[in-house]
């Protein structure tokens, strides 16, 4: 199910069609995506978001040539601001990046430069690069969600529709603060309907979420055709709007695609997301 499947925004991308491969840096290739599309239909506008956040994007396949012509290769990190006006649509991304392949680049911070400024640009807002050596990276621990786990539990699902209503009633009187982890949130993208597979973690302080609710509700996420970012936000907002804890913060890692993986986090109080890979990243 979409909310906005027709939306004039989406008839632009060039994802779901077939498109060149451009070896040759062209900062064109990025398409933005306005973060308004998904926020206005659930209540949220620019000037009162009820969450701050980041998509934090991790790249496995950047290579560009050095002033020499002999290739270079990195692992980047990329945090893009939630409040930014525009999210980066994730094909036209892996494009971008791949416009480097053949480009001599005298420095690493050039390289570093010029992906800040062109995200910027696209994003409008703010954008953090690391590039790393491999060196830097290789044998790094894979990392987990702190935590308790939901998803074990001996419950019957014949119904795999979107539907925020598995949350009502779903907060219970007992006040606690936890953090609630799932395996299984399962989105398919917006415009291919492809399926993205994610870990979430659910960190809160407030009325005591019943955890069958709450497990039902991400698995009806199962048929859903948002990106990553958006479902990250209507995670948010409904366990705002059904549960009203007085702290919250959703933060999903997505499995690659195309050497990229989407990292969404929003939180309404000071969160430090890790940024350790998965075990399935």
């Amino acid at each position: 199910m979409s909310f906005y499947q027709d939306n004039p925004a989406l008839s632009q991308l060039t994802l779901g069609k077939p498109t060149p491969y451009r070896d040759q840096y062209d900062a064109s290739l990025l398409q933005a995506v306005p973060r308004s599309m998904n926020r206005e239909p659930l209540g949220l506008y620019p000037d009162s978001l009820p969450f701050h956040g980041a998509d934090i994007w991790t790249l496995y396949e950047l290579s560009w040539l050095n002033a020499r012509g002999l290739p270079q290769v990195a692992v980047g990190e990329i945090s893009l601001n939630a409040d930014s006006i525009n999210l980066i649509e994730s094909k036209s991304f892996k494009l971008y990046l791949n416009s480097f392949n053949q480009t001599k680049f005298a420095h690493w911070d050039d390289v570093s430069a010029t992906l800040t400024r062109d995200l910027s640009a696209c994003a409008e807002g703010d954008v953090v690069v690391t590039l790393s050596h491999l060196a830097e990276v290789e044998g790094s621990a894979i990392g987990r969600f702190a935590g308790e786990c939901i998803d074990e539990q001996d419950i019957e699902i014949d119904n795999y529709e979107f539907s925020a209503d598995y949350l009502s009633g779903a907060a219970g009187e007992e006040s606690v603060e936890e953090s609630l982890v799932s395996h299984v949130l399962k989105s398919n993208c917006l415009i291919t309907h492809q399926p993205d597979w994610g870990s979430v973690q659910i960190q809160y302080r407030g009325p005591k979420i019943n955890r069958e609710a709450l497990l039902r509700y991400l698995v009806s996420f199962r048929h859903h055709n948002e990106f990553h970012e958006q479902c990250v936000e209507r995670i948010f907002n409904d366990i705002m709007h059904f549960c009203a804890p007085e702290t919250l913060a959703v933060y999903a890692r997505y499995t690659r695609r195309g050497g990229l993986d989407i990292n969404p986090w929003r939180s309404n109080f000071p969160f430090s997301p890790t940024t350790e890979r998965l075990v399935r990243q």
